[in-house]
């Protein structure tokens, strides 16, 4: 039994911090013990953590897990989907499925150099699309790549998600002022914009509504806190800059 919860923990954690609904943690959890035999199994899953209780021959065993980090990664979470389903159709046990877990836990995702330029070429896309010149797409192309490249070495530091979103925010709207000064841009609203898209949150959002839907209003309202304190942070950071900027230059 212990090995059991170690196992649907684990699974439920990697979900979790991979970026999955809150429902989504709870059901596979509970399908990947009743899977491996278990006779009743009830999980209760919040964004910083989950309680699972187990029943087998009336008696009873319960764990929690702390969840700490959160991400995205929908390749793991289509992943250990797939694993919970083919428990019972291909006859794992729990060391196979224990061992399928760690194997992607371990999996590596996209490269730094590949993850920097599609970064960037999402702001370049954003730029066209919001009705941009070229010359625009350009400069949120080296904006967004700076962001990214600040986003990602504050995160392997470990510093606060909302400092991380203020300061890469500060810096892309510190970038777009320096271009715009020296006439690199034909709009700076839209570069400012197709640069921040990259900060904007855009999973917890969904997470936060699909949550809510499926009558989980805890981890809803979580989640929609999370994405509010991230655009709190990301106009924290703009208008700092600007506001800067400004009594510094007396005008835009």
């Amino acid at each position: 039994m212990d090995e059991i919860l170690n196992v649907a923990l684990f699974a439920g954690k990697i979900l979790l911090e991979s970026g999955a609904e809150a429902y989504r943690a709870e059901e596979t959890v509970i399908k990947i013990c009743e899977a491996l035999g278990v006779e009743e199994a009830q999980s209760y899953v919040t964004m910083t953590g989950i309680m699972l209780s187990i029943t087998h021959q009336s008696k009873s065993y319960t764990r929690i897990s702390r969840i700490s980090n959160r991400g995205v990664d929908l390749s793991k979470i289509d992943a250990i989907n797939a694993l919970s389903r083919n428990i019972t159709k291909e006859h794992l046990s729990i060391q196979d499925v224990h061992d399928q877990l760690c194997k992607i836990d371990q999996e590596p995702r996209y490269s730094y150099g590949m993850t920097l330029f599609f970064s960037a070429l999402s702001a370049f896309g954003f730029a066209l699309f919001f009705h941009g010149t070229l010359q625009d797409a350009i400069c949120a192309f080296v904006i967004g790549l700076i962001i990214k490249f600040v986003t990602i070495g504050m995160e392997r530091n470990d510093i606060n998600a909302f400092f991380n979103h203020a300061i890469s925010a500060g810096a892309a709207a510190l970038l777009a002022l320096i271009l715009h000064a020296f006439h690199r841009m034909d709009s700076f609203d839209t570069v400012i914009i197709s640069s921040i898209m990259l900060l904007v949150p855009g999973l917890a959002i969904t997470n936060a509504i699909r949550d809510t839907v499926a009558g989980d209003y805890l981890a809803g309202l979580a989640r929609g806190a999370e994405a509010f304190l991230t655009a709190i942070a990301i106009a924290v950071g703009i208008g700092a800059v600007l506001s800067i900027w400004i009594q510094m230059n007396g005008g835009i």
